[in-house]
């Protein structure tokens, strides 16, 4: 009987074990991914800034450029 609980007592705490690093690993992932978001979001808040900043006016540019040629290629025309 003693054997079964030890037997019993390591799985449950091998178990546990488990389910905290993976809850670890999930909020790391989920901390990621905010950081991504707060990135992306200042991103678009500098790009709605307007024309004081010289990165977002580029980076419009480059929106631009690239909204032309898919509207080419949608077209049938080469580049």
């Amino acid at each position: 009987m003693s054997e079964q609980i030890i037997i019993a007592a390591t799985a449950f705490a091998g178990l546990g074990l488990v389910a905290l690093i993976a809850l670890r690993g999930w909020q790391g992932w989920l901390t990621l991914k905010e950081h991504e978001l707060d990135r992306s979001a200042n991103r678009f808040a500098e790009i709605e800034q307007g024309p004081g900043s010289g990165a977002a006016r580029i980076e419009i540019a480059d929106l631009k450029e690239r909204i032309r040629k898919l509207e080419a290629i949608a077209n049938g025309v080469d580049l």
